[in-house]
């Protein structure tokens, strides 16, 4: 397979782009001592950016808003209460492979 310069120049580009913003920071903030506020609000971005990515998936089915007929909101179900009571981030993926699946199989 031929790789073009430019193809190269585009991956190394990519990389610098991702790599300065969390360089920076970590230099900067490094050798100080953050305010216990701004350390409780960071503490919060996390599970907002968490709550971000998956509205969409569980929520969104053909372009609108499903609570029926919606396999990834059926499969978060069982899911969750895995992940809830198991506290198994490896029993959780199962569950929720398996949930998938079984659900994409019997839906169609």
């Amino acid at each position: 397979m031929e790789t073009s310069s430019s193809l190269i120049w585009v991956i190394i580009g990519m990389a610098i782009v991702t790599y300065i913003p969390r360089v920076i920071p970590m230099i900067y903030l490094s050798d100080k001592e953050l305010p216990s506020w701004l350390n409780e609000w960071l503490g919060y971005i996390p599970v907002t950016v968490l709550a971000a990515l998956l509205f969409p998936i569980l929520f969104m089915n053909d372009q609108q808003i499903s609570f029926s007929q919606n396999p990834n909101l059926l499969a978060a179900i069982p899911t969750f209460i895995a992940g809830f009571l198991t506290k198994n981030i490896f029993v959780t993926v199962l569950v929720g492979m398996g949930s998938i699946v079984g659900i994409r199989l019997f839906m169609i």
